[in-house]
């Protein structure tokens, strides 16, 4: 446990320079008095630490010094092979640089790992797109990822309008790639099949040191869909259906059910209120859960749930 704590503290002043002991404590999740414990451990082993006092100072590596990938454990070494995506990376121009870079670690790896990549490949496959999408890149990713890496201001034709955006980020979800860009003080998403031209402006901008592209995505993910459950419905739902709610739901709406969800009765079922974007997408996700599930409210989904129900069962029993 602590050696593996060294080896993360000599990386992390190696990928990110001065750092306080303050900063790296909270990075590894230790007191600073560990901190400090660990930091004479290296001094001890010959690593050459250097702290700087003062107001601005910190702990530093001195005289270039680089430690090499001889500290990896088997696992590490395999799960590294599972971090590049290819796929995504070809599609954002990145294809011969990952093949470089893919090079380059395996050449740093001691000789026992070096079938990493071969061991992975032949026991895992990421294949990101879903069922029934079309796998191809949008027409305009390269360039959208080329102002991205830039930080270049772009004229973006988005659907029939045309407006300035700085293009901070791309988020690929679901097979489907979508662009996060600053317009004004506001930051907006665009999916980028949807997006017609590219040009840039030839201005650069400053980026937002602040802004964390995953922590707003996920954001944002939750209020879209928090945005679409307009109604309700309240619903019985045997244990069955309970476990199969995330199959029809997003989870925004099943952690909001699952909160509501009653004390179950002598069978097991149980009384929740489900958001649901519309009546519409209600039945059909009601449907899916097909028995294990009793339309309560409103009126009008139970009646058409119920017509529903007596067609199948005279269908069947014909």
């Amino acid at each position: 446990m602590r050696a593996a704590r060294l080896i993360s503290l000599v990386l992390l002043l190696q990928s990110r320079g001065p750092l306080t002991a303050a900063e790296m404590a909270a990075e590894l999740e230790v007191s600073e008095r560990t901190l400090y414990r660990d930091m004479q451990a290296l001094a001890d082993a010959g690593v050459p630490v250097y702290a700087e006092q003062g107001r601005h100072g910190g702990y530093r590596l001195v005289g270039g010094f680089r430690t090499r990938l001889t500290g990896l454990t088997r696992e590490e070494a395999e799960a590294l092979f599972l971090t590049g995506l290819d796929g995504p990376a070809g599609q954002l121009g990145l294809a011969d640089a990952a093949a470089s870079a893919r090079l380059k670690l395996l050449a740093a790896l001691p000789e026992p790992f070096r079938e990493a990549p071969d061991r992975t490949g032949r026991r895992f496959h990421l294949d990101i797109p879903g069922w029934w999408t079309d796998a191809s890149p949008p027409p305009l990713l390269a360039e959208l990822a080329e102002a991205v890496w830039t930080d270049r201001e772009i004229a973006l034709g988005y659907r029939a309008t045309t407006r300035t955006v700085l293009p901070y980020g791309l988020v690929l979800k679901g097979g489907v790639w979508y662009l996060v860009a600053a317009v004004g003080e506001q930051f907006r998403t665009y999916r980028v099949d949807r997006i017609f031209s590219v040009a840039e402006t030839g201005a650069v901008f400053a980026r937002d040191p602040g802004f964390d592209l995953a922590a707003h995505w996920a954001e944002r993910s939750a209020e879209f869909v928090a945005s679409m459950c307009h109604e309700e419905i309240t619903v019985r739902l045997s244990r069955r259906a309970v476990r199969g709610l995330r199959r029809v739901a997003e989870p925004p709406a099943v952690e909001r059910a699952l909160a509501s969800l009653g004390a179950p009765d002598g069978r097991g079922w149980a009384v929740a209120v489900l958001p649901v974007e519309n009546l519409d997408v209600a039945f059909d996700q009601v449907l899916r859960l097909g028995a294990e599930v009793e339309v309560l409210a409103p009126p009008e989904l139970r009646a058409r749930v119920g017509e529903a129900a007596a067609r199948l069962a005279e269908l069947y029993r014909t």
